[in-house]
């Protein structure tokens, strides 16, 4: 079975994509913790509304440029970071912005897109803009080449679909016929005020303040001769996320739904040909093999131990419970190996408290990058 760092070996970027509350976040950290320990200057971008990245780093806060953790923080916990870890929490308003800017042919048309009340709502609020900012952003820290791996945590989904079609959505919506009616002059915008709709017009100007059809049409033209080079550099960030350098690691739980949407998901980046390099399966319980068949009448032998046989009852019956955990989770977890025909599932146990800190890091960091064997022997309490 591969390890982590066999997986990860001549990547440049790193995607842990998976359905929300799964730990992509840790996840991610993890990961860019432990190929930062191993020599390379690694970067975690991240959109976490909750801010735990942050947090898990040490950082009071972070922002849409990447800051360095410093080192002696990981060194507390056990873990020397021989190359250099960075981490930045993804603006996607701002990086859309800058979008803009770089588009843009010209200041002035810059500044009318920029400035114009429908692009800052519509920045904010489009459908899709976090998950296609998150990409733009991570083709703009690649194209730099000032890191060896970025991690990408995407964003927190309740599908993790989202963040491959809607990219594609936000394209759709900068190539349609509809865009493109409100940039001819004779176009929509013409149409809507020759109906005689002027009164509604300006029943609407005294409710929102602004004149909303002449802000739509000022918007539509402004943002016209950026079209083209919205198009090219999409085709370019698709190339990338294409790429035999970039590798895509699903994130799972152990549980039959998220199980089945890893499977989905597995399925959606086959077809759209996009190089996946394994599962993670997160909060997953180990049987505890030392008691299996070792103690026949557990509740006696826990009474022996205990002084007290009420306890050693509900001892042994949440004992009964966990392996049931177990059992359920290694059946799921087989189910998926098969379906995603591959031996390249990294399972990391459920610990006894959730991670928030350096400490939990690199608790799972552990699992994340031993061996198969070296997981099991950890979650067994031997090693």
């Amino acid at each position: 079975m591969p390890t982590l760092g066999d997986v990860l070996e001549g990547k440049e970027i790193c995607i842990c994509a998976g359905s929300g509350g799964v730990g992509k976040t840790t996840t991610s950290a993890s990961i860019a913790a432990g190929m930062a320990a191993q020599g390379m200057k690694v970067c975690v971008l991240t959109i976490d509304p909750a801010k735990r990245l942050a947090d898990s780093l040490g950082l009071k806060e972070l922002g849409n440029e990447a800051r360095q953790v410093d080192p002696a923080l990981f060194e507390q916990q056990g873990i020397e970071i021989k190359g250099e870890l960075w981490a930045m929490m993804l603006d996607a308003k701002a990086t859309f912005d800058e979008l803009i800017a770089r588009q843009a042919p010209d200041e002035e048309s810059r500044d009318r897109v920029l400035e114009n009340r429908i692009y800052q709502q519509i920045s904010s609020a489009l459908a899709g803009s976090q998950e296609y900012m998150a990409m733009e952003k991570l083709f703009e820290l690649h194209t730099e080449g000032g890191f060896d791996l970025l991690v990408l945590d995407t964003p927190p989904t309740r599908n993790a679909l989202d963040f491959l079609e809607a990219p594609k959505r936000l394209t759709q919506f900068i190539e349609g016929r509809s865009l493109r009616m409100f940039m001819k002059p004779t176009g929509l915008a013409a149409k809507v005020a020759g109906r005689g709709t002027s009164v509604v017009l300006g029943v609407l100007k005294r409710i929102v303040g602004f004149d909303l059809l002449a802000d739509l049409a000022e918007f539509f033209n402004a943002f016209s001769g950026m079209i083209d080079g919205f198009q090219a550099r999409a085709k370019r960030v698709n190339k990338l996320l294409a790429a035999p350098t970039t590798c895509f690691l699903v994130v799972c739980g152990p549980q039959g739904e998220p199980i089945d949407e890893a499977v989905y998901f597995h399925r959606k980046l086959v077809e759209a040909k996009l190089p996946f390099g394994g599962v993670i399966v997160n909060k997953v319980h180990y049987p505890a093999e030392r008691l299996r068949g070792e103690v026949e009448d557990l509740p006696a032998a826990l009474a022996e131990k205990l002084g007290d046989e009420d306890l050693a009852r509900r001892v042994a019956a949440n004992f009964s419970d966990y392996q049931a955990l177990a059992e359920r989770d290694a059946r799921n977890i087989e189910h998926l190996a098969s379906e995603l025909r591959t031996k390249g599932v990294i399972r990391v146990p459920h610990l006894d408290e959730d991670v928030h800190d350096l400490a939990g890091l690199a608790e799972i960091n552990r699992y994340l990058f031993a061996t198969g064997e070296e997981r099991v022997a950890m979650a067994a309490g031997l090693a």
